[in-house]
């Protein structure tokens, strides 16, 4: 016999459904106002680099209408790249820093968790929120002209879960944070 071959299995971490404090699922509404939240923060932070942007653009074109436009169309264009970086940076950074909670989640009382409980990991949080979220939601959106966040957005209702489609690849939940 091999050394160890009757030790056992290690010891797994309850399911976020079982244990002696099973979590509580998050209603929709609070999953809706946290994502809003952090929705308004990420257009805050790409604000705050694209209103200088804009002002230097403007005054860089001299009143030329055609530089004016570029100006605009150029601005407008930083603002969509700085809207993407700051999603792709806020989001899994607060999930995995935080274990799955941003500042929407923080204010509304839920949280992020694996279905395994282990604690949130930089991966996790950035297949979620990057790869399933942005990326593989955002282009269904736009085969789809947005009514694939719309199915992703009211997705927990028809679940038992209430997990939302980008809950499923990444197998976490959002629940009730206990401050745990």
């Amino acid at each position: 016999m091999p050394p160890g071959a009757f030790a056992g299995r290690p010891e797994r971490p309850p399911r976020w459904d079982a244990g002696p404090r099973p979590l509580e699922l998050a209603p929709w509404g609070r999953r809706a106002i946290a994502a809003t939240l952090d929705g308004l923060i990420v257009l805050l932070i790409a604000s705050a680099f694209l209103v200088p942007a804009l002002v230097v653009g403007l005054s860089l074109s001299a009143g030329d209408d055609v530089a004016d436009v570029a100006a605009v169309a150029i601005t407008f264009l930083l603002g969509l790249a700085f809207a993407v970086l700051a999603t792709i940076v806020y989001q899994p950074l607060m999930l995995w820093r935080t274990d799955g909670r941003t500042v929407g989640k923080r204010i509304t009382g839920v949280r992020v968790v694996r279905a395994d409980r282990l604690p949130m990991d930089l991966g996790t949080a950035m297949l979620r929120e990057v790869v399933v979220k942005s990326i593989a939601v955002g282009v269904a959106a736009a085969i789809t002209v947005g009514a694939a966040y719309l199915v992703d957005w009211f997705w927990p209702f028809v679940d038992d879960e209430n997990r939302a489609l980008h809950d499923f690849p990444v197998d976490t939940r959002v629940v009730i944070d206990d401050g745990s």
